[in-house]
């Protein structure tokens, strides 16, 4: 009886040990999609991911969103998000309608909350994340290499 007691002890303190870490502060938002489903940050602790916020009217986003749109499509181990601030709700559904992008899920940061959380302060900027949650920040338009470097790097 005694080494039973011991055993469950022993599996008792392995998993207090095995809590999950907490999620990290920049995570702990809750937003719209696009679509106005509801989008939880902390859904992307724990597997890779790239942000990308953009804005309809930024001419690199512009040119950028159909390599974006291959990149998810080509990486499907690691989850895509867009990120939309600085304009109207229409203005984010046109463009992604128009370049063809509706692979992944787009926020509609319409007051800049995610930007903030992020520390975004200019568009385009990728935020590459780990399954760790570590976040590192590439802002201006990378090459498709620089940016399929970058999005494979995640799942190695």
């Amino acid at each position: 009886m005694r080494i039973l007691g011991v055993l469950l002890g022993v599996v008792l303190l392995l998993a207090g040990c095995a809590e999950k870490a907490p999620t990290p502060e920049k995570f702990q938002f809750t937003a719209k999609t696009l679509e106005g489903a509801e989008f939880r940050g902390d859904k992307l602790v724990g597997q890779p991911a790239v942000l990308w916020f953009w804005t309809p009217w930024c001419p690199s986003c512009n040119a950028e969103a159909e390599k974006v749109a291959a990149m998810a499509k080509r990486h499907n181990k690691v989850q895509f998000v867009g990120v939309a601030a600085e304009d109207q709700l229409d203005a984010m559904k046109k463009f992604v309608s128009d370049h063809e992008m509706s692979g992944f899920p787009h926020l509609a940061d319409l007051d800049g909350s995610v930007w903030k959380r992020f520390g975004v302060t200019a568009q385009p900027t990728f935020a590459f994340v780990r399954a760790d949650g570590s976040v590192e920040l590439l802002t201006g338009a990378p090459t498709e290499e620089q940016l399929d470097q970058r999005v494979s790097a995640l799942v190695q």
